[in-house]
């Protein structure tokens, strides 16, 4: 009976040890966030315009790394958040950020358009649950 109830308390304790940790991972997630700090919804911006990334409750991380917590930025411009089970598209809606930078420089064409982030893991998937940004609304000038 010792050997029996050892390797049961040893089960036991493995599946509470995976719970926990699974638990841990979607209240982080849960916590996490991206935002733009540049531009800001509303701003009206010269066709070729900086746009700087914020991220909160993860780190930024280059694709390809996969420990918990990390992540790199994805921009979408005037399209739909992505499949959230597939990774990013990679087109000119969908721009990647894959050495995990937190800034770029970006020129579109003049008039109205819809900025999104969405934070993607090691391989360009969303994590579970996603975590992006509100929409934001700018206006290119001629």
């Amino acid at each position: 009976m010792g050997l029996y109830f050892r390797a049961g308390m040893k089960r036991f304790t493995n599946i509470i040890s995976l719970a926990f940790l699974l638990l841990m991972s979607s209240v982080y997630a849960g916590d996490s966030r991206v935002f733009f700090i540049k531009p800001s919804n509303g701003d009206v911006v010269d066709r070729t315009f900086e746009v700087v990334f914020g991220i909160s409750g993860m780190t930024l991380a280059p694709a390809g790394t996969y420990d918990s917590g990390t992540g790199h930025h994805h921009l979408i411009i005037d399209a739909p958040l992505p499949d959230l089970s597939m990774p990013v598209p990679a087109n000119k809606q969908y721009l990647h950020f894959g050495k995990g930078q937190d800034k770029t420089m970006i020129t579109l064409e003049p008039g109205n358009h819809k900025l999104q982030m969405i934070l993607g893991d090691g391989n360009h998937i969303p994590h579970s649950p996603p975590i992006y940004s509100e929409i934001i609304e700018i206006e290119v000038k001629p």
